[in-house]
């Protein structure tokens, strides 16, 4: 195996393969370094000279120079001179001068620093590769008229029926095929309460097109069952469900630099070949003043060793790795450091208004009457007429008319009694209503537009006004008549999500100044839905190409997120400073496209993920500050005698300060 192949670096952090140890490989060569240099640093101070204690010196370069000087063979292969590089220059140089046990220190210290390091970051990897242990490894699949054989799920194919057991993990993505319950759906949406499932009407057609499966039918791999009996029909193979595709994309996000981490990169490039210099315009120094060289030779390895940003190279892509990890376990998939960074720095968010702000689809929200006593006839007519219907609007009458005549007293057998079969010779007429037959009268039901072209009885005034009212508040209204005889009118809206208002004032108490909703709806419709959820602005009646020439605009003067739910937004979202989706945990499409994708329909994952992103970006902004500080405080102090010994001792400690403090990203409170 070629070192090449030895060591892989993920974010400017190198990790290594270590052979039969394992990740403790680093850590037990360290502390072996530690012990022979600690024995030998006994020995030389209880007056035991000689050549035991230089070979124990000795030694722990051995032990603590091995791995660091892997790490900077690569390096160096490859054209860039780390931290690392210059450790091992000051060390080579200590041994030159004589100076063994310096050297030593300097490399025990480092190697014991830069092991509890990988510790510490392996920590935050392993939170993010527990996700990937939540599917289990094998399924109850069902195959005819048989009892269920237990398989390992890579042995899943498309169309199996999969028997999950009561309180058991779901162990592929699909949807319900028999049997209710409820399901913990927390790791992969964030959802704190269990969503109730219920069967697919139809198995063939779901499986046919598993995206027109509702989301109270799909089910997702490494979710917990609860106390009801599931058979799930399988949709994805094993390694292409969602689990599987989250986990690959926050590993991929690893990758994925942050703008503070590209910095540190550019700047360690120059810095260390700047620091090469400095040493070396040091020793010319003492040349030419007559200083002793063995003095002279010390001072410059003291200040090459206080100019090495140790923690600079850790603080970012610490702070990254436990924020995307972070943000997993809570329902929200980051592609690394970029968008983590600049959705911290957000002053202006932008929302898609249908499916986003509001639950995608219309409801009956009002039922007016002509007369009081009425309502129970307008709401019979308008039921049985639209059943015939399958225009959304007609579902939403149809859909919501018993729960809205229960909330009115009248019994639900009242509605049924209009059965299908009573009206009937249905006539659609596009953009106007529909004309349709109810125990031999013609029933009308449209738009004031439509009503004032019938013959026959105007629209009373008193229902022109109420209809003309509820246009004017964002709802779309049919006015209903049956023969001679004006009903009433129904209004319908898609209405706000129960937490989108709560949501939007979270983010304004997190930081965010502007918020603004894009939608293609008309103007008034937008604005209802704009002032129930507490917008700043509200623009409709806009195409595609409206929306993303508003996110343009809003980006002129402040960094600016778009909020969408699905592929339609794609335009918008692309040409924001960072790209939301919404749901994405049923959309392929959507998983793979956005920057930041919210696994559920909850908008309260983005008042979590905006605190999150801004706590990761303090926590950055902080390690960066403190390692440079420390460079800037080390290198003067080292430069008038400060010795190797305490210098490399603040160093490995101040980089175990930045990774614990970046580490504090993964309690962040939900």
């Amino acid at each position: 195996m070629t070192e090449a192949e030895n060591a892989t670096t993920n974010g400017g952090v190198t990790t290594h393969r270590h052979g039969f140890l394992g990740e403790r490989a680093e850590l037990v060569s360290a502390l072996l370094a530690l012990t022979v240099y600690l024995t030998g640093l006994t020995l030389q101070l209880t007056g035991h000279g000689g050549p035991v204690p230089q070979a124990l010196f000795i030694a722990a370069y051995a032990f603590g120079g091995f791995f660091t000087l892997r790490e900077a063979l690569l390096a160096v292969r490859g054209g860039r001179f780390q931290v690392d590089f210059l450790m091992l220059v000051a060390a080579a140089g200590a041994a030159a001068i004589g100076r063994w046990e310096e050297g030593a220190v300097l490399l025990v210290l480092f190697s014991l620093g830069h092991a509890l390091e990988g510790y510490a970051m392996g920590r935050a990897r392993r939170s993010i590769e527990a996700l990937g242990a939540l599917a289990p490894r094998t399924a109850l699949v069902r195959r005819g008229t048989g009892a269920p054989v237990e398989v390992p799920v890579e042995e899943l194919a498309v169309g199996d029926t999969v028997v999950v057991r009561p309180h058991t993990r779901v162990p592929a993505d699909g949807f319900v095929a028999a049997g209710t319950g409820s399901v913990d759906q927390s790791p992969i949406t964030g959802e704190s309460v269990p969503a109730d499932k219920v069967p697919v009407a139809d198995r063939a057609a779901a499986l046919a097109d598993p995206g027109a499966a509702g989301p109270e039918s799909r089910v997702y791999a490494g979710t917990v069952n609860g106390s009801g009996a599931l058979d799930i029909a399988v949709t994805r193979l094993a390694g292409e469900n969602t689990l599987a595709r989250v986990v690959k994309l926050v590993q991929d996000a690893e990758e994925r630099t942050s703008p503070t981490q590209r910095f540190t990169e550019r700047f360690t490039k120059f810095f260390v070949p700047g620091v090469l210099v400095l040493v070396a315009v040091l020793l010319a120094a003492g040349a030419l003043t007559g200083e002793p060289f063995a003095d002279t030779f010390y001072r410059a390895m003291a200040v090459l060793v206080a100019a090495s940003p140790c923690a600079l190279a850790i603080a970012t892509p610490a702070a990254v790795l436990s924020a995307v990890g972070r943000a997993a376990r809570g329902g929200v998939l980051v592609k690394g450091g970029a968008p983590l960074e600049e959705f911290g720095r957000l002053r202006t968010i932008a929302f898609d208004k249908t499916g986003t702000l509001t639950e995608g689809r219309p409801r009956l929200t009002e039922i007016e009457p002509v007369h009081a006593a009425g309502r129970e006839e307008l709401l019979r007519t308008a039921v049985a007429a639209q059943r015939l219907s399958d225009h959304p609007l007609a579902q939403a009458v149809v859909r919501d008319g018993a729960g809205l005549v229960q909330a009115a007293a009248v019994s639900a057998a009242a509605v049924s009694e209009a059965a299908p079969s009573e009206a009937r010779n249905l006539r659609a007429l596009v953009g106007l209503g529909i004309v349709a037959e109810l125990d031999g009268e013609d029933v009308h039901i449209g738009s004031l537009a439509y009503a004032d072209t019938l013959a026959g009885p105007p629209v009373p005034a008193r229902l022109r006004a109420r209809t003309e009212e509820l246009a004017r508040t964002g709802r779309t209204t049919m006015l209903v008549r049956r023969g001679d005889r004006w009903l009433g009118t129904l209004g319908l809206m898609d209405a706000p999500r129960p937490e989108a208002a709560a949501a939007v004032a979270a983010l304004r108490g997190l930081g965010v100044q502007r918020t603004v909703m894009l939608s293609g709806d008309d103007q008034r419709v937008a604005d209802a839905v704009g002032r129930a959820v507490g917008m700043d602005e509200v623009r409709g009646g806009l195409l595609p190409e409206g929306k993303v020439a508003e996110v343009t605009r809003l980006r002129r003067t402040a960094r600016t997120a778009m909020i969408g739910d699905g592929v339609n937004d794609a335009p918008a979202m692309a040409g924001a400073t960072v790209g939301v989706a919404m749901g994405a945990a049923g959309s392929a499409v959507a998983l793979e496209t956005a920057d930041i994708a919210l696994m559920s329909d909850d908008l309260r994952r983005l008042p979590f993920i905006t605190g999150l992103s801004r706590r990761a970006s303090r926590i950055i902004r902080q390690n960066l500050w403190l390692s440079l500080g420390i460079v800037a405080v080390l290198v003067p102090a080292t430069a008038l005698g400060l010795g190797i010994g305490p210098a490399v001792l603040v160093h490995e400690g101040s980089t175990l300060v930045v990774v614990a403090n970046a580490l504090r990203l993964l309690r962040y409170a939900d």
